[in-house]
């Protein structure tokens, strides 16, 4: 895991053969939020992608790494002091031979934080 402590895993379900649900809990004590920002705490845009990117790895049991990232769209800022517990629905699809495509909604409450379609090739 790079982000050590950076958050916990509380659940993951699958869904069907594609589809998985994963809840987590934000450390709103880890120090990146000392620096973005100082008592203004908003979760790093490269941080929520690199939890997508580990809870895929995890799925699939396989190191990867990402290849190309596309329809990013930020919709909501995560502030870990209001917001800690989000979910993330992922839909993986690919053969796991070259690579996987990850379609992703994360959420906390009802309001959608963030749309994400990333591609992951194997290490």
């Amino acid at each position: 895991m790079l982000l050590q402590d950076f958050y916990t895993l509380r659940a993951l379900e699958q869904i069907d053969d594609q589809k998985y649900i994963a809840c987590i809990t934000l450390n709103k004590n880890h120090d990146i939020f000392k620096g973005h920002f100082p008592n203004h705490p908003v979760t790093p845009g490269v941080c929520m992608i690199q939890i997508i990117k580990e809870l895929t790895e995890s799925i699939v049991e396989k190191p990867l790494f990402m290849h190309k990232a596309s329809n990013v769209k930020f919709m909501a800022l995560i502030n870990p002091e209001i917001n800690p517990d989000l979910k993330l629905e992922l839909d993986i699809s690919g053969s796991g031979e070259s690579e996987y495509k990850v379609k992703n909604v994360s959420y906390f409450d009802n309001t959608v934080a963030l749309k994400l379609i990333s591609t992951y090739r194997l290490k």
